[in-house]
């Protein structure tokens, strides 16, 4: 559990989020290695905040990432409409290996019939963002300034 100091007082956070330590950091950075260094530092940053708006950098990066180098141009200056399979020739097994990282960066979970859909960099985007989004009926919220016993 965090303590009041963590994230300042007064700002509610789930109790099952884990405090995100130096060795946690250095993990992620070491599974990051290949990536950009704005993609680690945005992974970092959300891993530390829980602040969704540091994902859209990650998924960017993380994608980057697994496609070929020729084609990463494409998807510097692309929007949101950018298609997986025709512009940017993510196959099967690259979505995979994009989803585990992904997974591992942003600590959720993704069932394989939930990647079925995906066919533009900003589906994929608009699903990571909804896995993270918490439900109303989300596990109970402790106030940073509550002290735990």
């Amino acid at each position: 559990m965090r303590t009041a100091t963590e994230r300042g007082l007064g700002t509610p956070i789930p109790k099952d989020v884990k405090l995100f330590t130096p060795e946690d950091d250095a993990k992620l950075r070491d599974a990051l290695r290949r990536c950009s260094p704005s993609t680690r530092e945005a992974a970092c940053a959300y891993r530390r905040t829980g602040n969704p708006e540091y994902v859209p950098t990650i998924v960017h990066g993380l994608i980057e990432h697994y496609v070929e180098r020729d084609l990463r141009k494409k998807l510097s200056g692309a929007d949101d409409n950018l298609r997986l399979v025709e512009d940017l020739a993510i196959d099967s097994l690259t979505m995979m290996e994009i989803v585990f990282l992904t997974e591992d960066v942003l600590q959720i979970s993704v069932d394989n019939e939930e990647l079925r859909p995906f066919r533009t960099v900003g589906e994929i985007k608009k699903f990571i963002a909804s896995k993270l989004r918490r439900p109303a009926s989300s596990p109970e919220l402790v106030f940073l300034s509550e002290h735990p016993k």
